[in-house]
């Protein structure tokens, strides 16, 4: 079974890592990398994997994911310069970053694959996209799709489309928890306990999610079922697009998707 290595083993890093575990790998399998002592303590005792350093990882690992900080990586991969070779596969978790960019500082012909998933793999619920990189092909698709079924749904696009991903799903979660805190906000207001506005909203937010997934219904013709004529929700979707709730939306993710683009040119 291939080693995988993942270096900067934070959030992100510790849900793969978790992630594989529960899908029944080895500890013996896996190898993590972090900045804080502590941190190291409190990862070997949750997931039992073995803490070493940056370089020691890279050179007993077949498989390297890179989750550091997108500013972080330039200087990893100087400090890795030597240690890796074309027969790894590196995985990217580097929001914004290509696969260029890694190319650059990796020896020629190293597969590269670019991944976004996002924070509901903590519930196995996450949604990740995987794209190659120059000299990656479909095999190494296959392991780092290994990496992340155990965290909920994969998907392969070109890397053209992955500034598109990092602001749609990447970022996705945080513009649901912002809906669900304003239409908490609004129940608070009209009387509703807090408690039974979460149970109410959260629910609700389930069950549509369910019925896009399960039915695969256009969402315009499940939104027209709940919406009877002179009643109460189309007083509220008037609302919604007097307020330019749509056009909100678009501006939103448009702006989350230029600031991928401006990491990477930020990065070189």
């Amino acid at each position: 079974m291939t080693t995988v290595a993942v270096l900067g083993a934070g959030k992100i890093g510790h849900t793969v890592l978790s992630g594989l575990r529960r899908a029944g790998r080895p500890a013996g399998t896996l190898l993590a990398t972090v900045r804080r002592p502590e941190r190291a303590a409190e990862l070997s005792e949750a997931l039992g994997v073995e803490v070493v350093g940056n370089i020691e990882a890279v050179e007993r690992a077949d498989v390297v994911v890179i989750a550091v900080k997108p500013q972080d990586a330039a200087a990893l991969l100087g400090e890795l310069a030597g240690h890796f070779t074309a027969e790894h596969v590196v995985v990217s978790l580097c929001a914004g970053l290509p696969t260029s960019f890694f190319g650059k500082r990796l020896p020629d012909g190293t597969p590269v694959v670019r991944a976004m998933t996002n924070t509901p793999a903590l519930v196995d619920e996450a949604m990740t996209v995987v794209s190659a990189g120059e000299h990656a092909t479909d095999e190494h698709l296959e392991v780092a799709e290994g990496l992340f079924r155990p965290l909920g749904r994969t998907l392969r696009l070109p890397e053209a489309h992955q500034d598109a991903v990092t602001a749609l799903s990447g970022s996705g979660p945080a513009y649901m928890y912002y809906l669900v805190e304003a239409m908490t906000d609004a129940a608070i207001l009209l009387g509703l306990p807090r408690a039974v506005a979460h149970d109410l909203i959260v629910q609700t937010a389930v069950g549509a999610a369910a019925m896009l997934r399960d039915t695969g219904e256009h969402p315009v013709k499940l939104r027209e079922a709940v919406t009877s004529p002179a009643g109460t929700t189309i007083n509220a979707v008037r609302e919604l697009e007097r307020h330019r709730v749509r056009a909100a939306v678009a501006d939103a993710v448009e702006a989350a998707r230029d600031r991928a683009r401006e990491i990477a040119e930020e990065q070189g």
